[in-house]
């Protein structure tokens, strides 16, 4: 990416940053949001079956691992909002580089995904919960999800492209509830029926979660899943980057 690219990116990084000033309720609601699930499964629902040791030291790794795939309404509503507000149009007539503004709005959410983890890992040590493996150990798993929220947040974003319109992101977003929920975020593939298993089982964000239970050192928990954690997301984004971006060219013409 040129240093002009990369210039304009960062000025929509930073109108998008501008917006939380605005709406800063919005933003307390999406950092409130995973911790809320943390809370309601861990202590209201409850869960553990076929889990080892502590269902907290199971759950909260996945917990970790879901929301980076929930939350993307935010990004998407931004986007074809922009489109239909003439924000798009007004951007073209500037000479900015293409795609830009995605770029802008997918860093301004990377970062709050990463405020999102921080909480998060606060409140579970808060309820006792302590990762094992070291600071090495904890930013390599913060690393695994960070990419994982990239991977999915570009696949929201060329979804929200598709939509084209924001009444339309609601229904769309459904699409991700799947892939949050048909993993092994809450409960392990052995607990479920074994068709129902074998399909979480590859899920990318399946791989990512139990990929972080293994740098956290959380019991029973399978080794070797690192590197489909890396490959996945890099697959995804691989296919959706230069779609969103090919989509974007298009509708901003």
């Amino acid at each position: 990416m040129s240093t002009h690219a990369l210039t304009d990116s960062w000025t929509m990084t930073c109108r998008e940053l501008a917006r939380w000033g605005r709406q800063p309720v919005q933003l307390a609601v999406n950092l409130a949001f995973p911790v809320m699930l943390l809370l309601m499964f861990g202590y209201l629902i409850g869960g553990g079956r076929g889990v080892s040791g502590e269902y907290r030291d199971y759950l909260i790794p996945g917990m970790l691992a879901l929301t980076m795939a929930f939350g993307l309404e935010g990004t998407m509503l931004a986007v074809t909002q922009d489109l239909n507000k003439g924000v798009i149009d007004r951007f073209r007539s500037m000479p900015m580089a293409n795609g830009a503004v995605l770029v802008g709005r997918s860093a301004a959410d990377m970062l709050q995904s990463a405020m999102a983890l921080v909480v998060l890992i606060g409140v579970g040590v808060a309820l006792g919960w302590r990762p094992g493996g070291g600071p090495g150990a904890l930013l390599a798993a913060v690393g695994l999800l960070l990419l994982f929220r990239f991977a999915m947040l570009w696949i929201g974003i060329h979804l929200a492209l598709v939509a084209g319109k924001p009444e339309l992101v609601q229904a769309v977003q459904i699409l991700v509830w799947p892939v949050g929920f048909l993993s092994n975020a809450l409960a392990t593939p052995g607990s479920m029926p074994g068709w129902l298993g074998t399909v979480v089982e590859w899920n990318p964000m399946s791989h990512t979660a139990t990929a972080v239970r293994d740098l956290f050192g959380v019991p029973g928990t399978e080794s070797g899943h690192a590197w489909a954690a890396v490959v996945w997301p890099l697959a995804l984004l691989a296919v959706f980057f230069p779609l969103a971006v090919r989509r974007f060219a298009r509708l901003s013409r």
